[in-house]
Order: structure tokens, then C-alpha cells, then sequence
């Protein structure tokens, strides 16, 4: 699963899941009365530099870097910092993958012997410590070095000859900040408490998000997105459903519409995160499209628009890719580290219910993120999909959480998600067919009106 949500924050989640013979069996850890007895252990993963000690009382998370292996709490302040694991898939006798969520992720663990020596609950959290930890996981898993053009021993050298052991926590937070921030990368943050105050730097937001929070404010912004879509654009029926994550509704009765604000948040009855809570994000997914497929039947195209999306949870992703072919398709490949292969390939097959297979637009922009650029990625692949807008934001990966040993949080980019050439477009997003910016400087609420007037216009010669 993944990534930041417009109200409230939900990120995708990540792991994995596999066999241990010819037909995988997963299981669930924690059990109503005890813990998985083979699950039991201690298990590292070096793609992720996590090691879970797993006893009868439970899971113990553990941060393992290079230079130091501490608790990791699960208290974070995203989602990604507060989930655990709860299922099992042996591979092996001394390898198996675990698991948040059924059919997500793809993380390796190997047994170990035991806990090793250099791991301990005793925290250096001194400037020196923190940084060293900082710069390590760093070096261990982000992938994007190149991508981003970013020259990091020399960031490194930098910032280290600036590191003094008496700086304050504000002076070695504005260090750290500023050594992510060439990257432009906004899958990866650094989360802090300083003196009572939440501080929180994250950059490479695009153009328009930066633009529109110093002008107009989000919310208005917002606020007149929604109004002029359901009352000037759409017929009389629109309507904007599942917790205000979707508009559904069509145009002069002949193209169907959906606006996905975000790949998830549909439900609010259960825990983020959860089996039951993703259970039922898919179902409440499955009726709306179900509802809106039907309705869209005969006519003359489809806009799926994502210019506002701001990511979510990957299955869902899959899930409305499912609902727009006839044929089965690989989706896209996920690759993590330094590994030459893909660790999962994720195959789309056709929904069980309605699909649409007539043309089929998809409106992006550069707020376009995460599960959005990943839902555009598989579906432009198709013939009869075409996308229109502005390029995409170009942050793909699932953040990898990693909380510091001072109790600050960090998470990164460490996977690369490829379409079927292989390609992947971290860094650079996607490049629209036909090209028009939904929230131009001038006109950022009328342009997404004029945006898809555009593509009722390419429509009418086809």
C-alpha cells in the first residue's frame, strides 16, 4: 500500500508474499491465542534493513543499518511507521516472506541464529550518532541517486564538515533537511518533535501544490475544483461519493466520468491499515465501479481523472486497471535495491464486473502521485487509452520507513516500479499524449474545466 492521502493521510503499504513449495500457503502470525510457531525466530531483510524478532508474546521490529541496529517503535506519525506484520509465507526452511496485507508487497527475510551482537535497545541519539544512521540508510537503500542527479558522498562531505557535537536539535534537523532536499523527492521526509513543534520537510511537491498553498489555499482550491466539476461540467446525476474521495457522474449523456481523489479512504469503519479495512476498500470500490460501468455502457468514451490524486493503496490501483480490458496484461514490475531482477510482477486481470474498453482518457497533472502515477502507467499501456494533462509528479516508489534513533522519523524511496519496456519513471513521471495543464497559473480552477473540454474535443473526430 502507499502513499500521502488528501484527507486523511493513508499511505500504501508494502511487503510481500510467497511459497514454500508448489502452491504458497500464507499464515496469519498472531493468532487469538498464540503467535505462529514456524513464523517464530529472527528474520532480517536486507532489501528493507529490517530484522523482526518474533517470540510467543509477539513481534519485535528492529532497525538494522550499518551503523547501528535499535528498537523501531510503532507509533510513527504516518502509516507506514504504525503497521505490523501479520502474515507468513515460508520459502524455505531459513527464508520466507512476510506480509501486512494479502497480496501486497514482495520483501525477503532470512533467518537468523540470533539477534545480532551490535543490536541494542541503548541509543547513541547524539548529533554524530544520529547523523552517521542518517547517511547510512541512505547509502543502503535509495534508489534514486542517479535519477534525481545527485552527487550524495559529496552532499555527505558537505554536511559532515558542518556537523558539530554541541549543535541543537534544530540545527542538525536544517542539516539533515537540507541534504534531502536536492533530491526533489516527495516520497521522502523527515518527520520531527523539536521543542513542542512538529517539523516536517518533504520537497519535490511539483509546481502547482506549492503555487495554489501560496495563493489561493488548498481547501478554496479545492472547494471550487468540486463545485464547478459537479455543477458546470457534469450532467444533473453527478454525484461525490465515498467519503469525498470520488466524483462519478457523465457529460451531455454520452462519456462517463470518475474522479478519484485518492486510491483508498473510501470507508471510515475500520483501522487503516488492517485486513478488515482493506477487505472493505475494495468492496466499497467494486460497487461504485459496478454502479458507474453500468451506467457508462454504450457510450462514446470514458475520463478517468487523476489530476488530483494523490495516491493510496496499490491493490486498488490494480483493481480499477481491471475494469478497463478484456484481456490480461502485466501491470508493472517492482524492483528493490540493487537486485537485477524484478522482485514482483503484477498481472491485471478483467474484472469480474462491468468494464469499459471504448476509448478511455486519463487526465493527470503534476499532483498526480504515487498510486495515481502507477494507476496511469499500467492503463496507458493499453490501445485504447490515451492520457491527457500535464506530466506526472514522478514519485513512484513506497516510502520505506525508517525511524531514527532520536526518535525523529525518516522514509525514502528504495523500489522502482517499471512498466512493461522496463522502464521507470521515477524522477521524470509521465509524459501526457495530448498536453494541457489542469491548473494553469492564470486560471487554476477554470483550466480543469478547459482540460476536459479538450478531450471532448479530440473525442468528437474520433
Amino acid at each position: 500500500m502507499r502513499r500521502r492521502f488528501l484527507i486523511p493521510a493513508l499511505l500504501t503499504l508494502v511487503t510481500s508474499a510467497s511459497a514454500c513449495a508448489a502452491e504458497p500457503v500464507r499464515q496469519d502470525i498472531l493468532g487469538e491465542d498464540s503467535v505462529l510457531a514456524a513464523a517464530q525466530g529472527v528474520w532480517r531483510s536486507h532489501e528493507s534493513g529490517w530484522i523482526l524478532e518474533i517470540d510467543e508474546d509477539g513481534i519485535t521490529r528492529w532497525q538494522d543499518t550499518p551503523a547501528a541496529c535499535y528498537p523501531s517503535p510503532t507509533d510513527g506519525p504516518t502509516l507506514m511507521g504504525q503497521i505490523e506484520y501479520r502474515y507468513f509465507t515460508a520459502i524455505s526452511a531459513d527464508t520466507a516472506r512476510f506480509q501486512y496485507l494479502p497480496g501486497d508487497g514482495h520483501a525477503r527475510f532470512e533467518r537468523l541464529d540470533a539477534l545480532p551482537a551490535h543490536c541494542t535497545a541503548n541509543l547513541d541519539t547524539s548529533p554524530q550518532a544520529v547523523f552517521d544512521v542518517f547517511v547510512s540508510v541512505f547509502e543502503r537503500h535509495y534508489a534514486f541517486f542517479d535519477a534525481r542527479g545527485v552527487d550524495w558522498p559529496a552532499q555527505v562531505g558537505t554536511a559532515r564538515r558542518q556537523l558539530r557535537g554541541d549543535m541543537s536539535e534544530a540545527e542538525l534537523f536544517d542539516l539533515l533537511a537540507g541534504m534531502i532536499a536536492p533530491l526533489g523527492d516527495s516520497h521522502t521526509k523527515l518527520i520531527a518533535q523539536i521543542d513542542g513543534e512538529r517539523r516536517r520537510a518533504q520537497f519535490g511537491l511539483g509546481d502547482t501544490l506549492p503555487r495554489i498553498d501560496a495563493t489561493l489555499g488548498e481547501t478554496p482550491w479545492l472547494i471550487g475544483l468540486i463545485q464547478q466539476t459537479v455543477t458546470d461540467v457534469l450532467d444533473e446525476d453527478a454525484q461525490h461519493i465515498a467519503n469525498d474521495r470520488i466524483i462519478t457522474g457523465t457529460i451531455d449523456d454520452r462519456v462517463g466520468y470518475l474522479q478519484f481523489f485518492t486510491m483508498g479512504g473510501f470507508v471510515t469503519e475500520f483501522e487503516a491499515g488492517t485486513p478488515q479495512w482493506a477487505a472493505a476498500e475494495l468492496a466499497a470500490l467494486d460497487t461504485i465501479m459496478d454502479e458507474a460501468l453500468t451506467q457508462f455502457e454504450g457510450m462514446d468514451a470514458v475520463i478517468l481523472d487523476l489530476s488530483n490524486n494523490r495516491g493510496g493503496y496499490d491493490a486498488v490501483c490494480r483493481s480499477i486497471a481491471s475494469r478497463f480490458t478484456d484481456a490480461p496484461f502485466l501491470g508493472y514490475a517492482v524492483s528493490v535495491g540493487n537486485e537485477p531482477e524484478p522482485v514482483a510482477r503484477y498481472t491485471i486481470e478483467p474484472a469480474e464486473g462491468p468494464r469499459f474498453t471504448g476509448p478511455v482518457y486519463v487526465l493527470t497533472s503534476d499532483v498526480t502521485v504515487s498510486c495515481g502515477e502507477i494507476t496511469t502507467m499500467m492503463l496507458r499501456q493499453l490501445e485504447h487509452v490515451t492520457q491527457v494533462g500535464a506530466t506526472t509528479r514522478g514519485a513512484f516508489s513506497t516510502p520505506l520507513a525508517k525511524p531514527l534513533p532520536n526518535g525523529w522519523y525518516l522514509e525514502l524511496s528504495n523500489e522502482r516500479f517499471e512498466d512493461t519496456s522496463g522502464t521507470a519513471h521515477e524522477a521524470r513521471g509521465l509524459e501526457p499524449d495530448i498536453a494541457i495543464h489542469p491548473f494553469p497559473e492564470d486560471s487554476p480552477v477554470a483550466g480543469h474545466a478547459a482540460a476536459i473540454a479538450a478531450i471532448l474535443a479530440d473525442l468528437d473526430p474520433r
